[in-house]
This record gives structure tokens, C-alpha cells and sequence, in this order.
């Protein structure tokens, strides 16, 4: 009797809870396969692509090359593949987000016609999205009380690590291996960080050993290595966020706090987002689906460029095209600067990110947009608009972060940075003028809110 796992968010083999279900449930022969899907595979962008291809890589090598791989829609591919294997069940991690849910209904739906079995077995979170809920049962549309009850709901310890896989060796095809090869070949990608669990573990042991502790005061300076640049992994799956609230368990301090609370946050925008589908790409609060905005699309490629004229703004975005990442902080304001000094709709932002991050998260990445913009899930945003001067003074103190990423700035001393037109030698190396009046279009933000309010 044979049972095939279908690997999809968790490229991993550690604690893998599917894996081992799926594991069990085999008399002696287990499969494990990754679908190349073409609707996901091709509707991102290639850095997202060749991001994924390297974590499928490493995870097949931790399978020593018995990943099956193949390309084509899951609905036909998943249930040809069982056929073929004689596999009397299908194992998956528990799918939430609105295209994987609709995929594994079709897919579920395909193999009942030939009596095979579909398992969901884990999710790729701590706490599976739906679970944590008021005393009336409703969800959360705040983070703070939802991150109380998503603490005292708990999660279970990490799976235990299968010590031997007894793998089917079934042929991948032409197809998918070239899709691969070909992600990981486009000309002018950033450099890919190491791919894979162990990859992941040890980066974790690093920032665990190395900056945990100061994590509370140093998570917001870009211009510091003071988060884990975890995400990436997280996103693949190739560590869960079990294995890291496991470690931190044991650790005291402010710093692990808040990394825990970090974590909650990602677990409750996957959670907003199983409630309310349409958030993906549509305004969560409707009271402000009348607000005006504009398409400047000369100052929407300026800003996806890095060439606004505001340092701390094209700092982010550079570093953003140059490596797949960008620091939170940064996320935030080059946020604010589209929305709301641009006053352009939040998903023509959200979408540029998800093509060029290699931690590229639907749910994280698109209501962390709308919480900026002031359409998620904060209870009164519309007065905050970040100021690009200031919030790069405060975080980027002495300007190092600036001039790493702005090489036309790098002349200037200090805090200097920041305020080019204020420098008698500002402009000496071509960097360009500021696109627009922070001030100015900090009002007119202001008036669009209040006139929707």
C-alpha cells in the first residue's frame, strides 16, 4: 500500500506533520511530490520563482533526489501521479489562503473518482487560521486581543524528525525539471540567500545566539542585522514557526517576547485573511471604498525605481530590487510614501512586493499594505502618514543604511543624508530631486481621509 505526500508550503522534512502521517500510512512505500503549477508558477515574479525552485531543490536533496517532480494543473496531475504510484491516500498540509483552498477542493473532488483517500495533516502555521475566535466565536479583526487568545490557545510541541524515509523512486518530468533549471538561470537576479531547512536552522541558531536579545531595540534600524531574516524561510516552509516558539519557550527577556509577537502577527493576517477572502486584493473596511485616488505613473515608477528624491524611500526600494528584501521598517514607509504622498491604491504596491520578495506572502504582505494605508485592520489609520525625513533620522541615525543602498549620497556625512537639498553639495552626483512636497501631499492625504471619514 502506497501514500504520496504533496509537498506545497512545507519544504521541509522536520517537524512535518503531514510527513509523518502520510509516513504511517504507507505499508513500506511513500512518495513525496512537489507540482510545478502553472496558475502559481507563472503568475509570480521571478525572483519570488527562483526562490521557490531553490527551496525545492534542497528539499529534494534531503530526500537524496526521490522528490517527484512534475508540472500541470494539480487536479490532473495529483490524481495521474496517484494512478500511476497505485497510492490509496494523499497527504497535504491543511491549505487556507483562498487560491490553495479552491486548488484542493478540485483536487479532493478528482480523487474520490478513484477511491483514494485525501488527509490534511498540520498547517503552516502555529495555530491554524479559524481556530482562534472571541467568546461569541466570531474572529478577530484587531491584533492586540487576537494575539492574547492566540497565546492562550497554545500550539503542540515540534513534530519529531523521521529518522529513515523509505522513498519510492518514481521518475520526475522533462517539464517540471526544466521549469526549475529555468527559474534559477533569468539573468539580473539578486543573490538567493542558501536555500532549505538547514539553511534555515542555521540562521535561526545564529540570531538565537547573536541578536534575540537586543531584538526589541534593534528590530527597527535597517542600517543594523538586527532581525533573523527568517521570512523568506517561513514562507516556503522550510522551518515552521512551531520549531521557533519551541526555542523561544525557554528563553526570558524582552527580546523573545517580541519576537513571538512578531510571529503573531503573521498568524493573524492569515487568519483575517481565511475570513474574509476578498481581502486579498479588495479594502478589508468599506468605509473607505469611496476614497479618491490617483495614477501617476511616472511617480509610480520613480517610487519603484528608488528615484523619489527622498533617500530613506529609494534606500528601501533599491535594496528591495537588488536582494528580494526589504526591512519591516522600510516596508512600512515606502508603503506610506506610494499611498499616501503618491495617494495610489495600496494593491499596485502590494503587487510590485509580491514580484520582487522573496519572502512574498499573500496575507502578510497584502494586509500589512492595507494597514499602512489605512483600509486593514487598524481601528483609526487615517492620520498616519510617516514622514520619510524623520523616520530616517530616528532609524537610520547616522545615515549608514542611506548610503549603502544610495551611492549618488555617499558624500555626505551623518545625519546629512537625509536632507540632501539642505547640503551645499547635495546634488553634486546626480541624485534626483524630491517628485512632490512631503508636507503638501500630507495634507491632501489628510483631506481625502476626512472627506470619506
Amino acid at each position: 500500500m502506497t501514500s504520496l505526500l504533496w509537498l506545497r508550503r512545507d519544504l521541509r522534512t522536520a517537524d512535518h506533520p503531514a510527513l509523518l502521517a502520510a509516513r504511517d500510512a504507507a505499508d513500506g512505500e511513500l512518495a513525496v511530490c512537489f507540482v510545478v503549477d502553472p496558475l502559481l508558477w507563472d503568475g509570480g515574479g521571478p525572483v519570488r520563482r527562483a526562490w521557490l525552485a531553490a527551496s525545492v531543490r534542497a528539499v529534494a536533496d534531503r530526500l537524496d533526489g526521490r522528490l517527484v517532480l512534475r508540472r500541470g494543473s494539480p487536479r490532473e496531475v495529483v490524481p495521474r501521479l496517484a494512478r500511476e504510484l497505485g497510492a490509496t491516500s494523499v497527504h497535504v498540509t491543511r491549505e487556507t489562503t483562498p487560491t490553495g483552498a479552491r486548488r484542493d477542493a478540485r483536487v479532493r473532488t478528482a480523487l474520490e473518482t478513484d477511491d483514494v483517500e485525501w488527509v490534511e495533516t498540520g498547517t503552516p502555521y502555529a495555530v491554524g487560521p479559524g481556530l482562534v475566535h472571541n467568546r461569541s466565536g466570531d474572529p478577530y479583526r484587531v491584533f492586540t486581543p487576537f494575539a492574547r487568545a492566540w497565546r492562550e490557545h497554545g500550539w503542540p510541541d515540534p513534530a519529531p524528525t523521521p529518522r529513515r524515509l523509505d522513498l519510492v523512486d518514481a521518475p520526475s518530468d522533462d517539464a517540471a525539471e526544466r521549469a526549475l533549471d529555468d527559474a534559477l538561470s533569468v539573468e539580473d537576479l539578486p543573490r538567493l540567500p542558501a536555500a532549505g531547512q538547514a539553511a534555515a536552522l542555521q540562521r535561526w541558531r545564529e540570531f538565537l545566539e547573536e541578536t534575540l536579545g537586543d531584538y526589541h531595540a534593534g528590530r527597527d534600524r535597517p542600517d543594523l542585522d538586527g532581525t533573523s531574516r527568517l521570512s523568506p524561510y517561513l514562507k516556503v516552509g522550510a522551518v515552521h514557526p512551531r520549531t521557533l516558539l519551541a526555542d523561544l519557550a525557554g528563553r526570558s527577556g524582552r527580546g523573545a517576547q517580541t519576537y513571538a509577537t512578531e510571529l503573531a502577527w503573521r498568524e493573524f493576517y492569515a487568519d483575517v485573511l481565511h475570513h474574509q477572502p476578498h481581502s486579498a486584493w479588495h479594502d478589508l473596511r468599506e468605509a473607505l471604498g469611496s476614497l479618491r485616488y490617483d495614477e501617476p505613473e511616472d511617480a509610480i515608477e520613480a517610487w519603484k525605481q528608488g528615484h523619489t528624491g527622498y533617500p530613506v524611500v529609494d534606500a528601501g526600494m533599491r535594496q528591495l530590487l537588488a536582494v528580494g528584501w526589504m526591512h519591516n521598517r522600510l516596508r512600512m514607509i515606502t508603503a506610506s510614501f506610494l499611498t499616501k504622498d503618491l495617494h495610489v491604491w495600496w494593491p499596485v504596491g502590494a503587487r510590485h512586493f509580491l514580484d520582487h520578495l522573496l519572502d512574498g506572502d499573500l496575507a502578510s504582505n497584502n494586509h500589512g499594505w492595507q494597514w499602512v494605508a489605512g483600509t486593514g485592520t487598524d481601528a483609526s489609520p487615517y492620520f498616519r502618514v510617516f514622514n520619510p525625513v524623520t523616520q530616517g533620522q530616528r532609524f537610520d541615525p547616522d545615515g549608514d543604511y542611506v548610503r549603502r543602498w544610495v551611492p549618488e549620497l555617499a558624500h555626505l556625512p551623518g545625519r546629512a543624508v537625509h536632507e540632501p537639498w539642505e547640503h551645499p553639495e547635495g546634488y553634486a552626483h546626480g541624485y534626483p530631486e524630491r517628485i512632490v512636497d512631503h508636507a503638501e501631499e500630507r495634507k491632501e492625504a489628510l483631506r481625502r481621509y476626512e472627506a470619506v471619514r
